[in-house]
């Protein structure tokens, strides 16, 4: 069963529609004792760092996730999913993560990138993706550079350049998906990338 944290941020009806459409097992809760009976877990997020940091907490879900990562099991981070892994974010003060990918999470500054009066941000929209690794199992069926959706303000820098898996462009060079061992995180939304980012789910669902 692939287990769908509902910590009150994330858009989980097309998460969960996205792992239905394979046919898989999917949950959507807020519940410690369904997060560990599970055999995959996803983390959705969209909004802000400290709110999502604090519904994680208020619901007593940190330990849980934690303890899971730490056991090997399939992780899959999506969007705010992802920075939270990291050790802390700068979105609105200095925040606290959860610490188990050493970095940092800033916004984008365009202030010393050429025509830079044509980057928004937020970065939303299509971009393409570009492999940073070879083999990575959620990426089987999905060629190099293609393209996915993305709604975001910040972007993460991590510590340790070999958990980059794949890296985006826009004004500036910036990692869009990490894999550290049983740990798959994503910037864009495969929820929202059509056949490719449908592939990613499905890739996930089968490890």
């Amino acid at each position: 069963m692939i287990v769908i944290v509902d910590y009150g941020m994330g858009n989980l009806h097309s998460v969960k529609k996205g792992f239905q459409r394979f046919g898989f097992t999917v949950k959507v809760t807020d519940s410690p004792a369904e997060i560990k009976k599970a055999d995959k877990l996803v983390l959705p997020g969209v909004g802000a760092f400290q709110d999502a940091m604090n519904g994680l907490r208020q619901r007593g879900l940190i330990g849980p996730i934690m303890d899971w990562i730490q056991s090997g099991k399939p992780f899959l981070g999506i969007c705010l999913g992802l920075q939270l892994l990291f050790s802390r974010s700068y979105e609105d003060g200095v925040h606290e993560g959860l610490g188990i990918i050493p970095g940092k999470v800033i916004q984008f500054d365009f202030s010393g990138v050429e025509r830079n009066t044509e980057l928004k941000i937020p970065h939303m929209g299509w971009n393409q993706i570009s492999f940073q690794k070879k083999d990575i199992p959620l990426l089987k069926n999905v060629p190099d550079n293609a393209y996915m959706y993305f709604v975001h303000s910040y972007y993460v820098c991590p510590e340790n350049e070999n958990v980059i898996a794949t890296q985006t462009e826009y004004g500036i060079r910036f990692t869009s998906m990490i894999w550290y061992k049983n740990i798959f995180a994503t910037q864009f939304h495969p929820e929202k990338s059509q056949q490719n980012g449908l592939a990613i789910l499905k890739n996930f669902g089968d490890l």
